[in-house]
C-alpha cells in the first residue's frame, strides 16, 4: 500500500508542477498580449482563449496535488469532538463519498471528451482550437483525484494515516 501511495503522490506532484507551469505560461501570454495589443497595436487572436483554458486546466490538474498535501479547506469542528473511532468512520465516509463523486465526474468527463474527439468539435473562435484539447484536463484531473483518494483511503484504512490529520493543531 505504501508503494502505491508513494507512486500516486509522485504522479500528483508531477500534475501539480504541470499545473504551476500552465499558470506561469498563462501569465507570460497575458504579458505578451498586453504588449502586442497596447504597445504595438496588433491584434491578438488566440491569447485570451489560451489563458482561459490554461487557468481552468491548471485547476483540474492541480487538484490531486492539493489533495495530496491536504491543502484543501477542511472544517474540523465535528471531528474535533468525536472519539478516535468516530473520526475514523467519518473520514472513511467522507473519502468514500468524495471517491464516488470523482468517479462519476471522471466517467461523465471522459464521455464528453470522447464526444469532442469523435465529432471533431472546435472552438467557435478564429483560432478554432480542437475542443478535445481544452476538455482533456477534466477527465485526467478527475482520474488523478480518484487515484489520490484511493491511496489516501488505503492509507487510512490500513492505519498508516490519521483521520483528518492532527485534530486541534493550529494552522497559524
Amino acid at each position: 500500500m505504501e508503494a502505491f501511495a508513494r507512486l500516486v503522490r509522485g504522479i500528483s506532484l508531477a500534475a501539480g508542477l504541470f499545473a504551476a507551469g500552465l499558470l506561469a505560461a498563462a501569465v507570460l501570454v497575458v504579458c505578451q498580449m498586453v504588449f502586442m495589443r497596447y504597445l504595438l497595436g496588433a491584434s491578438t487572436v488566440w491569447q485570451t482563449e489560451f489563458v482561459t483554458y490554461a487557468v481552468v486546466a491548471s485547476t483540474f490538474l492541480g487538484s490531486p496535488y492539493v489533495l495530496a498535501l491536504k491543502g484543501h479547506v477542511m472544517v474540523d469542528l465535528v471531528p474535533h469532538y468525536l472519539q478516535r473511532r468516530g473520526r475514523f468512520l467519518l473520514a472513511v465516509l467522507a473519502h468514500l463519498l468524495t471517491l464516488l463523486f470523482c468517479l462519476a465526474l471522471f466517467w461523465q468527463a471522459a464521455l464528453y471528451w470522447w464526444e469532442t474527439w469523435a465529432e471533431g468539435w472546435t472552438t467557435d473562435t478564429v483560432w478554432a482550437l480542437p475542443l478535445w484539447i481544452p476538455v482533456l484536463p477534466l477527465p485526467v484531473g478527475a482520474f488523478l483525484l480518484v487515484l489520490q483518494l484511493t491511496a489516501d483511503l488505503g492509507m487510512l484504512v490500513s492505519g498508516r494515516a490519521e483521520p483528518f490529520g492532527k485534530i486541534g493543531a493550529s494552522a497559524l
